[in-house]
């Protein structure tokens, strides 16, 4: 039987976003409450949860893939802590126009969805730029935008941040 999946962008999702730089080292990745009450809905639900995000900063030298590598292990460890088991963090480290893994492509999602038996019709891609939103849709996912940066998008979806998210997501996805 298939899985369903809720794939969730990392920065300004999962964590408070760094803005225009990148979370550099774990004591400043600080986690969106909001996001675990969401995450632990959709375990409640049936769904699988993943993070997919682009981590262009390894690209340019910014950070090594070790620590990100160290960084999304104690993200890892922390989620678990909370009752939050990931089916896994899935990364772009590359430079743009590089890969077909880099949102808004879809390869993050279809890997997750070709390693972990998902059927993404049935699945979530939330974030909070139309590049996650373009990524959902590529992949056949349902898509949910969060915030303002995109007065326009193309997500079914969009809510002013997560704690409104975490608030609706039970009904959304139980439907």
């Amino acid at each position: 039987m298939k899985k369903k999946c809720i794939f969730f962008d990392r920065d300004g999702i999962v964590n408070v976003s760094p803005g225009s730089g990148y979370v550099e080292c774990w004591e400043d990745f600080n986690l969106i409450p909001a996001f675990i009450t969401a995450a632990q809905v959709a375990i409640a639900q049936g769904y699988v949860v993943a993070i997919v995000t682009n981590q262009r900063g390894v690209a340019q030298g910014i950070m090594t893939q070790a620590t990100l590598s160290e960084m999304h292990n104690k993200l890892n460890a922390a989620l678990t802590e909370l009752g939050v088991i990931l089916l896994g963090i899935y990364c772009c480290p590359h430079e743009r126009d590089s890969c077909d893994c880099r949102k808004p492509k879809p390869g993050m999602l279809l890997q997750a969805a070709s390693e972990h038996n998902i059927d993404l019709s049935e699945s979530w891609m939330i974030g909070d730029s139309e590049t996650d939103v373009e990524a959902g849709i590529a992949a056949g996912c349902h898509t949910i935008m969060i915030g303002s940066k995109a007065p326009q998008t193309k997500a079914d979806i969009k809510f002013s941040d997560m704690q409104e998210l975490a608030a609706s997501l039970a009904k959304i996805i139980g439907m």
